[in-house]
């Protein structure tokens, strides 16, 4: 059940409901596979390792706070998933969960075609090299000139999100010679179990055009009169963080009916079908995400039987893993600053870094994990809250965890699958700094996005 959120933010002061948290874990120097990154391990000094180096010396040579990004895991998640899907699907990255340069090269190294939604995403998408056929265009106001942008690159797909999108888009199209292949985004009415802000597929929210009252059949209406515009297929995306399969049957279900509708009255069978992203990762040993070849046949499974009931060819399948491949393979690592009892409650374990580098915990109530990685230690375990250093009383980093109760100022704590949005939502709060994004593999360590600099704050700062 989410808690409910006081008007000046999170509430701060709240104990532990009963039943919230379990145990403390039987060894707190274990790390659990599911939720690091898959290179991450202890040397035989007790030191956490990544791509074969330490975070004592990634410290040291990078600075805390900073993400930790595991590149074999990252191109492994990649491979499993094109592999999961196969020559006849398309698996789309999507760019809002992490992009950068170099990312967008071992997309494109690994095979992988990327989903975009901001004129920004698309600009570092083109200047890495992606191939524009294999870019796809997102987004429920995308403005003219990244209409624009896109039109003129040659983007394999712009997702249409509204009625005024679809002329609009028909009409740069028109101006430019082109004609533009399109897919309608279409909300189903179905919500994914997961919190009310990261839900997107019930009717009443911004995204998409409803099927209900036929809207999405009129919106398939609009587009296959306009010579601008090459439709084919459907979009559908119903929610964030989900474990199973139901809520995509479903939703295949309804689009499958909307694929049938269109081909009684208009005689064309729309060739492709898109059922989004969505699938959760671990964030504690609680979380437990269905592997790539799973989450494939059973979205084949429900697209073939539904298909095959409607009369329909099977049309062509897309998927947009985002979360999943980039989330577990990074991690965050801190330098405790203080650490402060409050008899009968907790500790608040202070580090460097906070809600400017992590604001998914104040913004959606996100659980995480958290770790000792600069040593091991045999201390009982103390009941912890782990927060920034920013002047706010949400500014919480794991709201509940298990720490050593000889946790001191100095030692290095790692906050595990954070490679997705913790980068992308990073702010510059109380002018922090955001922290650099190091990708490690083989024994090497490089800065794929750079720290923030004093004078990047003020080379903006016009004034």
């Amino acid at each position: 059940m989410s808690r409910s959120a006081h008007p000046a933010g999170p509430r701060h002061a709240d104990v532990l409901p009963e039943g919230h948290y379990t145990a403390p874990p039987t060894d707190l120097n274990a790390l659990d596979p599911r939720v690091w990154a898959r290179t991450v391990d202890r040397n035989a000094d007790g030191v956490v390792t990544v791509g074969g180096m330490d975070v004592q010396t990634l410290a040291e040579e990078f600075g805390t706070p900073g993400y930790f990004l595991d590149e074999a895991d990252f191109r492994a998640r990649c491979r499993a998933w094109r592999e999961a899907f196969g020559a006849d699907a398309d698996v789309f990255y999507a760019g809002k969960a992490f992009l950068c340069r170099a990312v967008v090269r071992w997309l494109n190294e690994e095979g992988l075609n990327l989903d975009v939604c901001s004129g920004g995403e698309l600009a570092t998408a083109l200047a890495a090299g992606m191939p524009a056929e294999r870019i796809a265009l997102h987004g429920n106001n995308k403005s003219e000139a990244e209409i624009r942008r896109a039109v003129e690159a040659g983007v394999g797909r712009i997702v249409l999100d509204s009625f005024q999108e679809i002329v609009r888009v028909a009409h740069i199209a028109e101006r430019l010679g082109k004609r533009q292949r399109v897919q309608i985004r279409v909300t189903v009415g179905v919500e994914a179990h997961t919190h009310e802000f990261i839900a997107t597929a019930h009717e009443d929210q911004k995204f998409g055009i409803p099927l209900a009252g036929g809207l999405a059949a009129e919106a398939v209406r609009r587009a296959l009169k306009l010579d601008g515009l090459e439709l084919i297929g459907v979009h559908s995306h119903i929610g964030s963080q989900i474990f199973d399969t139901s809520g995509f049957e479903v939703a295949a279900h309804r689009v499958v009916g909307l694929l049938k509708e269109v081909r009684d009255e208009h005689g064309v069978e729309l060739p492709e079908i898109d059922l989004g992203g969505g699938l959760g990762i671990a964030y504690t040993s609680e979380d437990d995400p269905r592997e790539p070849h799973e989450i494939a046949k059973a979205l084949r499974d429900i697209v073939h039987r539904e298909c095959e009931s409607a009369g329909l060819a099977v049309p062509r399948l897309s998927v947009e893993p985002g979360r999943a491949i980039a989330g577990p393979t990074a991690f965050t690592l801190y330098e405790v600053g203080t650490v402060k009892e409050l008899p009968g409650l907790r500790t608040y374990v202070s580090v460097d870094g906070g809600m400017s580098d992590n604001i998914r915990t104040a913004l959606y109530d996100a659980e995480y994990s958290v770790a000792l990685v600069s040593r091991t230690s045999t201390a009982e375990p103390m009941l912890s809250r782990v927060v920034g250093k920013h002047c706010e009383s949400g500014d919480i980093v794991v709201r509940d965890a298990f720490l050593p109760a000889d946790l001191a100022p100095g030692d290095l704590i790692a906050v595990p699958a954070t490679g997705a949005y913790c980068r992308s939502m990073a702010s510059n709060y109380n002018h922090a700094l955001r922290p650099p994004v190091v990708a490690v593999a083989d024994g090497r360590a490089r800065e794929i996005v750079r720290r923030e600099t004093e004078e990047d704050l003020l080379r903006l700062d016009v004034g």
